[in-house]
């Protein structure tokens, strides 16, 4: 068939992707071959396509007739098609019932591509011979060449379908395939993988070349008959492996990409068949073993079996971005025990997590055994995802299989290689930059950005005074007296003229306003009754637990999420029985199962009456950017297990969690709560003062009866005076227009404006999905970065940023300025949910990333020390110069002060620029030294040795001295040749308390403490910068401050030693390998 027939969009540009979009009132281009070569308007188009683009701007689908995936080639600069070409690109052009036209560099296509300089001399030609693209390619000069080798045959006219089209079966030269194994997941067919044996022991590095390419060359009658295997078509056969999964992922925009031939996937539950599952953790997989018997063997994996090697060079953009893998010394004992549970198997399912990372250790787990020769021809591939661990969920899921969704993997892949690139180029340079700044990265710098943002408005707020006039009212004129209620009332008029909430700036403009009420008459003027009903909350997706639990728990984010995750992984019941106790927690999805609702609501009647249940499932939406709702939202697994169950079954924060979710749950399918307001306006009858008082009262409970249920007393959150309010509430309604009311005491109250509020974890989660920065997944971790590299702090569950976290922003947001950015975060969220969706070519947005990025990465690393400082400066010179008051040096007085970064990372200081002939330093902004009195003894202790007498025996001076790392103890002068001995005082805090018997006795450190009674070797203590260590070999344990130093004996130290908190130096010498592979994915 033709290669193409007419195609419309309304893209307007010269490199044209299309897909489905809307048509824009006459705006269109047309692209036909062969009938037209060229790209023409609206008013150029044929009657028959004018009228498919109507005057609508609706969404429509591309108009055209049915496609063959076909996809080529050329470098000829062809105009006609919209796109202009040179010697280092190449023309795109793949059509399925979708298709795309474009320009891409050489480096976009596999080698496979472009090795037998073959190409399309025009559109025209592809239509007469078509394009073997497994063999065919590119010259390496500009030149035309015509093909030479692949015979094509044309086959007659298709009777269906576009009378222009035409069936074409391509005769493929004759090649040696390796033959399909059967029953294997697409996944794992198609990859190139290039194995490394690095072996620590003896430094000893093997290589060996591996190369898997399990083509498919089953025919069509064979599929027939065994529906298990993986098919491909013989035009499949025909795309490179990456131009295949380029052509899967252009048929369809809108959904995942799919193969051409499905699989006929036979259900694994019941089994009839041994099977191996593999989930993430050892609760799931026992829980899990109970509901399936001896059929099944379930065992963990313990999340990922391999990462990207934390090392230089792991992701390589020079080399298509391939990357290294390396597998720790922990995750072969649980590849072994999966390969040798699979010598007896029929089928592997893979039951990771329903997400990105738990499809990537899905993928992962496949490409191991499958280095290790694992997977028989006869084992079947299959992943299964649920949602909530349940005997029913499970065996539903086994019923169901699939295979590893290519696109998800490529997210992640995508997402790997961002996050190390960001950080392993960025890092380094905050080291010599900034020492003492440890790392930024993608999502935790824009996260710091928005924290260090909100300081400086808090920074630069400037608070302003205003006051408030409020007053009592009574019915009598004894407010004292019995049934008598006083109401608050707050002035809202004044002279006529409507108050805002700064009208009253002074105190004198307050008293003038009291002056003049005190001597008013006072009745009621309006009386207004509304009914108004509040919605109940939707369910919990992660961060609004995470949220919630902050607010009303007090639970840290991390907190909470490892909370949910025991609840999730489930637990042993009281009757004997296992299962998780809620839904998959890492979502942003509100939707609840059609079945969960419809249990919700009955539960709801039979607990609250018919009138609090919704008529209908309640359904919800997300209104945030970026949202993906993939899965469902945060819900009980059983609503009937009641809170109440689960006491003593599981510990009380756990269960302070599960009520919150419990609640919210039973909360989400329930009524509408009524509430009647009373608005009561009080004034002169003229109405040039008027005072407003208002009051509730709840109609009717709806779903708020939930959180009066006795159930929730753990969460609920004490409101006093019900009574009260109720009893004002009546009082207020017999109230008529007209009515006199008198006047009781008046306040007048001072306020000043507000500084924004800092963020707390809970407020930072909405502020960052609400802004598309970060998953549910990244949520806490990322907090929990910034806490442990002490760049913000918590107090009264506030985030505190503190100052090397505002310098690392600021060094970020002059030299990255995308890194900090919160809107390109925020996109390249919605990038790699594109690739995830099958919309994006992951290498592709590495590369457009990569070509910027690497231009920050130059230009900062030319940048000297002294332009961060003076950058730092100007950024903070108000916070960093407040308390002075004058720059000039008080010491030297030439020199002026300014912000200085220590070269050996002990801090950030504020010292004179005349250093070194001056060393004055007027503060201390890191670390644990205040602002430096000027005192000559201190002078002294700072800036020159002191000596403090002369050894017993050797006769040397002891000297007390300052280092880069703090101060330390001497024994002897500083000679060429010669290192006298020294040890570190910095568990000395006060240096001028020193004397020489303490520094003599420091001065004996490192002592032997004895043999190890194992392997005889010494067991040494010494001082280090955190204090007293002990060392045998490798390891070494820290000496408590409760023990003294002169009690350490060896009995003593053994124990330390054998402790679990201890450090091992060096890497472990057991064999680890690394994988370095191209890491495309194919289906």
């Amino acid at each position: 068939m033709s290669l193409a027939q007419r195609l419309l969009t309304n893209t307007t540009s010269s490199c044209l992707t299309i897909m489905n979009k809307a048509f824009q009132n006459c705006s269109a281009i047309q692209l036909q071959f062969p009938a037209f070569g060229s790209i023409s308007k609206f008013e150029n188009l044929p009657c028959q396509a004018r009228t498919c683009v109507v005057y609508r701007g609706i969404p429509s689908r591309v108009f055209a007739s049915k496609f063959e995936p076909k996809l080529f080639y050329t470098v000829l600069p062809k105009r006609r098609m919209g796109v202009q070409c040179n010697e280092a690109f190449v023309n795109v052009i793949s059509f399925g019932s979708m298709g795309r036209l474009g320009s891409r560099s050489f480096s976009h296509f596999p080698r496979k591509a472009i090795s037998e300089r073959k190409y399309a001399q025009s559109p025209h030609d592809a239509d007469n011979k078509d394009v073997n693209l497994e063999n065919s390619s590119l010259p390496a000069s500009n030149k035309q060449s015509p093909i030479t080798k692949g015979k094509v045959k044309k086959q007659p006219r298709s009777k269906k379908g576009n009378s222009g089209s035409t069936d074409v079966k391509e005769d493929i030269p004759q090649q040696k395939k390796k033959a399909t194994k059967k029953n294997q997941s697409p996944a794992i067919l198609e990859i190139s993988s290039t194995v490394i044996s690095e072996v620590s022991d003896g430094n000893v590095l093997g290589k060996q070349q591996s190369t898997f390419s399990k083509k498919s060359n089953i025919t069509k009658e064979k599929a027939n008959k065994d529906a298990t295997a993986l098919v491909n078509s013989d035009k499949a056969d025909n795309f490179s492996s990456t131009s295949n999964l380029e052509q899967n992922q252009s048929l369809n925009p809108g959904s995942k990409a799919k193969s051409r031939v499905q699989k006929v996937w036979p259900k694994l539950y019941p089994p009839t068949n041994k099977s191996v599952l593999v989930v993430e953790s050892v609760t799931k997989a026992k829980i899990i073993q109970g509901y399936l018997g001896d059929m099944f063997e379930v065992l963990p994996s313990y999340g990922h079996i391999r990462d990207l090697a934390a090392r230089s060079g792991s992701v390589r953009p020079d080399d298509d971005f391939s990357m290294v893998w390396e597998v720790p010394p922990a995750a072969w004992t649980r590849l072994l025990a999966i390969k040798g549970a699979l010598s007896g198997a029929k089928n592997i399912v893979l039951a990771s997590d329903p997400d990105r990372e738990g499809e990537a250790i899905a993928w992962h787990i496949i490409e191991m055994l499958q280095q290790q020769d694992a997977l028989r021809d006869d084992i079947t591939v299959a992943r299964v995802v649920f949602n909530e661990i349940t005997e029913l969920s499970i065996k539903n899921a086994l019923q169901a299989p699939r295979e590893i969704d290519v696109n998800l993997v490529n997210a992640y892949l995508a997402r790997r290689a961002l996050d190390y690139l960001i950080g392993f180029n960025i890092s380094p340079l905050l080291w010599r930059k900034l020492p003492a700044c440890q790392s930024a990265g993608r999502v935790q710098s824009a996260a710091l950005a928005l924290i260090c943002d909100r300081e400086m408005e808090i920074d630069k707020f400037e608070p302003q005074e205003y006051w408030t006039v409020d007053v009592e009212f009574s019915k009598k004129d004894c407010p004292t007296s019995a049934n008598n209620l006083c109401f608050s009332s707050y002035l809202t008029h004044f002279d006529s003229q409507k108050l805002n909430q700064h009208s009253i700036r002074s105190q004198s403009e307050a008293n003038d306003i009291e002056k003049k009420i005190t001597s008013t008459v006072f009745n009621v003027l309006s009386s207004k009754r509304t009914k108004k009903q509040k919605n109940p909350p939707p369910p919990y997706i992660t961060s609004t637990l995470q949220q919630d639990a902050a607010n009303r728990l007090g639970f840290t984010s991390t907190y909470t999420m490892r909370l949910a995750q025991k609840l999730y992984e489930g637990i042993q019941l009281s009757d004997g029985n296992a299962a998780g106790l809620i839904t998959y927690i890492r979502t942003d999805g509100l939707h609840v199962s059609d079945a969960a609702a419809k249990g919700i609501q009955s539960f709801v009647r039979e607990r609250y009456g018919q009138s609090f249940a919704s008529k209908t499932p309640r359904t919800y939406f997300r209104k945030v950017k970026n949202a993906q709702e993939a899965h469902e939202a945060i819900r009980p697994t059983d609503i009937s297990r009641l809170p109440s169950v689960l006491s003593g079954v599981i510990d009380e924060d756990s269960l302070k969690l599960y009520t919150l979710i419990w609640s919210r749950t039973l909360a989400c399918q329930m009524e509408p709560s009524t509430i009647e307001q009373l608005v009561l306006d009080i004034g002169k009858s003229d109405q040039s003062i008027i005072f407003r008082s208002t009051c509730s009262n709840v109609e009717f409970r709806g779903y708020k009866a939930v959180y009066e249920d006795q159930e929730t007393n753990s969460i609920q959150k004490e409101e006093d005076g019900d009574d009260f309010h109720t009893h004002r509430f009546e009082v207020l309604s017999g109230l008529k227009v007209g009515d006199p009311l008198f006047l009781g005491k008046t306040e007048l109250n001072q306020h000043h404006t507000q500084h924004p509020l800092r963020y707390s974890e809970g407020s930072l989660v909405r502020k960052m999905e609400e802004l598309g920065i970060g998953r549910p997944s990244t949520y806490a971790s990322t907090i929990k970065v910034l806490m442990d590299r002490n760049y913000v702090t918590v107090k009264s569950r506030v985030l505190f940023p503190e100052f090397r976290g505002r310098m690392v922003s600021a060094f970020l947001s002059h030299y990255f300025s995308e890194v900090a950015d919160y809107c390109f975060t925020a996109d390249m969220e919605t990038e790699l949910d594109n690739v995830s969706a099958g919309l994006t070519e992951w290498k592709g947005l590495l590369k457009d990333y990569w070509s910027r990025f690497s231009k920050y990465c130059e230009h900062a690393s030319n940048v000297h020390i002294h332009q961060v400082e003076k950058m730092l400066e100007k950024t903070y010179g108000d916070f960093l110069f407040a308390s002075l008051n004058s720059r000039t040096c008080p010491r030297c007085e030439e020199g002026t002060l300014g912000f200085k970064v220590s070269r050996f990372g002990a801090g950030y200081f504020i010292g004179c620029d005349q250093h070194p002939k001056c060393k004055y330093i007027a503060k201390t902004l890191y670390g644990e030294q205040e602002e430096e009195t000027t005192s000559d003894d201190n002078t002294k202790s700072m800036d020159e040795q002191i000596l403090l007498g002369i050894h017993p025996s050797s006769s040397e001076k002891v000297f007390v001295k300052n280092g880069p790392y703090g101060y330390y103890v001497q024994l002897g002068e500083d000679t060429a040749g010669h290192t006298p001995k020294r040890s570190s005082l910095s568990q000395v805090k006060d240096v001028s308390s020193i004397t020489l018997e303490y520094a003599l006795d420091m001065l004996r450190y490192p002592v032997t403490l004895g043999k190890h009674p194992i392997d005889g070797k010494d067991i040494i203590m010494r001082v280090s910068l955190e204090g007293f260590k002990i060392r045998h070999k490798r390891t070494i344990a820290t000496l408590p401050k409760s023990i003294n130093p002169k009690d350490v004996t060896v009995e003593v130290a053994l124990k330390l030693l054998s402790a679990d908190n201890v450090k091992i130096l060096g890497r472990k010498k057991v064999l680890v390998k690394a994988v370095e592979e191209a890491t495309e994915v194919f289906m």
